[in-house]
């Protein structure tokens, strides 16, 4: 069966609500999905997944230190993650905050591991983007990310 990560780091617990909303969507799906937090996942916890989703607040226009030492310490596995399915979200304190860019430079890393990134044509483009707590706004597009994801891994995993 097609499995799908959930990782995030949440200083305020915003973050972490937007992961459970990505899982939801992924649930959708019928496809098994692990959420896990940053502190709690390993480099190599990655290769055992089909579809990896990072969700980071935004911090000076970048994901938190945590998602960055992650991705950092991925590159042990570059070349591995190569056809596995990716997404990012964040959330921040304000709307022109670097959400954007944070969202940017996880899947900047994602692509450069060779992973599969589907964008969203009808709202957040690069991910979901929350303004402090997610609204109902950021809750549909988590759920939608997840689905897509969902969706996605399906296709290519079965």
């Amino acid at each position: 069966m097609a499995k799908v990560l959930i990782v995030y780091y949440s200083a305020t617990g915003n973050t972490k609500k937007m992961a459970e909303y990505v899982a939801e969507g992924v649930k959708k799906e019928k496809v098994e999905v692990v959420v896990k937090k940053v502190a709690e996942t390993k480099p190599k916890d990655l290769l055992n997944y089909d579809g990896i989703i990072i969700g980071s607040p935004t911090y000076y226009g970048g994901a938190a230190a945590p998602i960055r030492d992650l991705i950092d310490k991925s590159v042990k596995f570059h070349g591995k993650l190569k056809g596995k399915v990716g997404g990012a979200f964040t959330s921040s304190g304000c709307i022109g905050g670097g959400n954007e860019t944070t969202i940017l430079s996880i899947l900047s890393a994602m692509l450069i591991h060779g992973m599969v990134i589907q964008g969203d044509s009808d709202d957040d483009h690069y991910g979901p983007v929350a303004i402090e707590a997610p609204d109902e706004r950021a809750k549909a597009n988590c759920l939608a990310l997840g689905e897509r994801v969902g969706r996605l891994v399906k296709k290519l995993f079965g």
